[in-house]
This record gives C-alpha cells, structure tokens and sequence, in this order.
C-alpha cells in the first residue's frame, strides 16, 4: 500500500518510508555497528532497485560485517559485473571469497585491486594473507 507518497505494507513487514530512505537507515544501522539489521533493510532496497550500486555496496558490506560472507560474496561479484573498474567491490569479493574458504578463488579479485591500487595498504596485506596461505597449504 502507498500513504502520501511511502511504502507500507504491514503483512509482509515492509519498512515505512522510500527506497532511499531505507538507504539512509541501512546505512545508518551499519555505521552503528547492527550489520544484520542492516542486511535486511538493504536486501529491501537492492530488490526495490536492483540497479542501484549505491545500495549494493552498502549491502555487500552489510552482509560481510555479519558474517553472511556467501552473500557478501554475491553482492560484491553483482559490482564487479555492472562496473569492474571498482576496486572496493575486488577487494570485497576477494575477502568474502577467503572468509568463505575458497582462498583459490579469492587471490584473483583481490589480485585485481592491488592492481588498480598497489597504494591501498589493506588491499595488498589481504593478497600476501592470501598468497600465503596458498603456499603454506601447497607446503603441507
């Protein structure tokens, strides 16, 4: 149901408000440390406006600061899609790639951000994290 211009719909828990407004208060849930409560208003929005880039790297960060990393993972790869000259959604997907496990899988994106960014400490600190848990397995 629409009221004056906000959604509301009580059977299915929607959110009052617009799209960005549940932006605002993701992102707002996620500056304040409720990552979880942020996922799912920003699940909200990414489906309201699918396209939205904006509300899915707040999702991805959303999702990987509550340890959904699968979904992190997913969010970050959508970046990377629409825009792969984003760093930031690299390193994203190859740290949600490494906190799922699939190490192998992570050295890739975040060898593309260290690429596209050799001056961003964190970026280079998680690929030599990578790397070398690769040549310590591959040593075992």
């Amino acid at each position: 149901m629409v009221q004056g211009g906000n959604v509301h719909d009580d059977s299915f828990g929607t959110p009052d408000g617009d799209v960005y407004d549940w932006y605002q208060r993701g992102v707002k849930l996620l500056q304040e440390g409720s990552p979880a409560a942020a996922a799912a208003l920003l699940q909200r929005a990414a489906v309201a406006e699918p396209d939205s880039r904006s509300i899915r790297e707040a999702l991805a960060r959303a999702q990987f600061n509550s340890r959904q990393y699968s979904e992190a993972a997913s969010s970050f790869r959508w970046i990377v899609d629409a825009n792969p000259a984003e760093d930031y959604a690299y390193f994203g997907l190859g740290l949600s790639l490494w906190r799922t496990g699939d190490i192998e899988a992570a050295q890739e994106p975040l060898a593309i951000a260290v690429a596209m960014r050799p001056d961003e400490r964190h970026y280079v600190s998680a690929l030599k994290g990578v790397r070398a848990t690769l040549r310590a397995r591959r040593e075992a």
